[in-house]
């Protein structure tokens, strides 16, 4: 079993990558695999909701979110990280995640099913706001959300203020084990013969009616 960690701050060993640190060595702890991918420092265009990704099973764009959708085929579970920008999600984070979520979404072997968690990273304020606009993403994707025992945030403007913030590592030690007691469930589950939820094909409708 494994864990994808997504650091999706553009600093590789800033405060994001600090939380995920405690997170992977807890993992650890529990028997379960994970890895950090950082999603750098490149542009990354945002979706143009052109869902060419949903005929080719590709995004148009070719910076990295199509390496990170074959990647994370691969893996169980996944925490996504973010700094709080303007009470939300890091701009570079928020396209990254509107396009792979986007291609994921008629994939069923990327995200369904498989557990997720969302933490950020803040100097004071916003990081409710974002996680609410990251959790988003795992309730369109059939994602169990895995919770710690408080919202999942560590507070500093530097990694070294982060390790400070005694309460939040804390959070962090419990998300990861959460996220480890539900997996080793999950593969339970599987062993015993306990069916997958049954699939529907997916309804679209509109708010508006468009007269004949």
């Amino acid at each position: 079993m494994k864990v994808l960690l997504v650091n999706g701050s553009p600093h590789k060993k800033g405060c994001t990558n600090a939380a995920l640190e405690e997170i992977a060595k807890t993992l650890k702890e529990e028997g379960i695999e994970s890895e950090i991918y950082h999603i750098g420092v490149k542009p990354i265009a945002g979706c143009t909701g052109c869902y060419t990704c949903h005929k080719t099973g590709k995004c148009v764009f070719n910076d990295g979110v199509n390496e990170f959708i074959e990647k994370a085929r691969g893996f169980d579970g996944f925490i996504f990280g973010s700094p709080v920008h303007f009470a939300a999600a890091g701009g570079s984070i928020t396209s990254f995640m509107d396009r792979a979520f986007c291609v994921a979404f008629t994939q069923k072997d990327v995200f369904v099913h498989k557990p997720a968690a969302a933490v950020v990273s803040a100097r004071r304020a916003g990081t409710t706001a974002a996680l609410d606009q990251l959790n988003k993403y795992f309730t369109i994707t059939q994602m169990p959300i895995i919770s710690g025992r408080y919202w999942n945030m560590v507070h500093g403007a530097v990694a070294e203020e982060v390790k400070q913030d005694l309460e939040g590592l804390q959070n962090m030690r419990f998300l990861a084990r959460n996220m480890a007691w539900h997996l080793k469930c999950q593969e339970a589950g599987k062993e015993a013969g306990v069916p997958m939820p049954k699939e529907e094909e997916t309804i679209f409708t509109n708010f508006t009616r468009r007269e004949p």
